[in-house]
């Protein structure tokens, strides 16, 4: 009787085993082996083991993708004391490294994993140094220059792919919005982007930061003269003063940190005086120019807002 008692009392055992082994195994692959597995991605150098839950991660001007799927940085991209203005909410506390990434600044930072935007953003051909300080993964320059791909490339990186796959449909659904609003306000009204820096003047390509979202996600009208110049080149040179009413646009976005002799020049110029968007009070001035003048997820969000703001009044 004993023995029997045994017996049965092992068979329940063994069943309740089985019963959870079975439940744990339903969903695929074992939470606790996904956690632990370095995952192999193939990069613009070869492939990289990245480590399963990186947790200070150095991406210098990556950040923003960062951000977007709630992760925080171990350090962030600067020169000097120039930091990305509009990430600085999230960014609250994060400290500063140089753009160039010198050797001891990250050894210092104590990373478990390094991200670059392209090849040549590698300072002084220090790849292999890097790669023994941590494992460095390098963008193809295509795919980090199209915040899209470089959003979902991050996601795969970091393990957020849901993550970047919900900040897309979002962004999707933000910008039809957005468009229908606009094509609604100004209808076929035309915008050009001015970006004032230091005493120069810079005049935005249709396919350069963030005249890709007002261009392409807006559809907002390109005027002929910026039609004319065809799309961005590594050289952005300035416009000069006197070409500026050949843009001739119906809206300007003019950006431009506070205090930049640029802009003193162009209030007491006759000639800027004499545009008409600028008689009719069709000029929107944008104070920081941070998320206009790169390529981003949170920052072309931003563009919008500051579009819809502006040509929705």
């Amino acid at each position: 009787m004993l023995r029997k008692k045994q017996f049965y009392l092992v068979l329940t055992l063994l069943l309740m085993f089985g019963l959870v082994t079975a439940c744990g195994s339903s969903g695929g692959s074992k939470p606790t082996e996904q956690k632990n597995t370095a995952t192999t991605l193939k990069d613009a150098m070869g492939e990289v083991a990245i480590p399963a839950n990186p947790k200070r991660i150095v991406a210098p001007y990556l950040e923003d993708s960062l951000v977007a799927l709630g992760v925080k940085p171990a350090a962030q991209w600067s020169i000097g004391e120039t930091v990305l203005d509009y990430l600085q909410p999230e960014l609250k506390g994060v400290p500063k490294i140089s753009w160039d990434l010198p050797l001891e600044q990250v050894i210092s930072k104590n990373p478990d994993l390094l991200i670059f935007s392209s090849p040549s953003a590698i300072q002084k051909g220090q790849y292999e140094e890097y790669k023994k300080i941590a494992p460095t993964y390098v963008f193809k320059e295509e795919v980090s220059a199209d915040w899209r791909q470089q959003l979902s490339e991050m996601g795969k990186i970091v393990n957020k792919q849901t993550e970047a796959k919900t900040f897309l449909q979002q962004y999707n659904e933000k910008a039809a919005e957005a468009k229908a609003r606009i094509n609604q306000s100004i209808v076929n009204q035309t915008a050009a982007i001015l970006w004032v820096m230091g005493d120069k003047f810079y005049l935005f390509e249709g396919n350069r930061f963030a005249a890709n979202v007002l261009y392409e996600d807006l559809g907002v009208k390109k005027p002929a003269f910026v039609e004319s110049i065809g799309n961005a080149a590594t050289q952005w040179n300035p416009i000069t003063l006197e070409k500026l009413p050949e843009i001739k646009a119906d809206h300007l976005f003019l950006i431009s940190k506070k205090g930049e002799p640029g802009l003193d020049i162009l209030t007491k110029s006759s000639v800027w005086n004499g545009i008409d968007a600028v008689k009719k009070g069709k000029v929107h001035e944008i104070n920081d120019p941070s998320y206009w003048t790169i390529n981003g997820a949170i920052a072309s969000k931003k563009v919008i807002d500051d579009a819809v703001t502006a040509l929705t009044k």
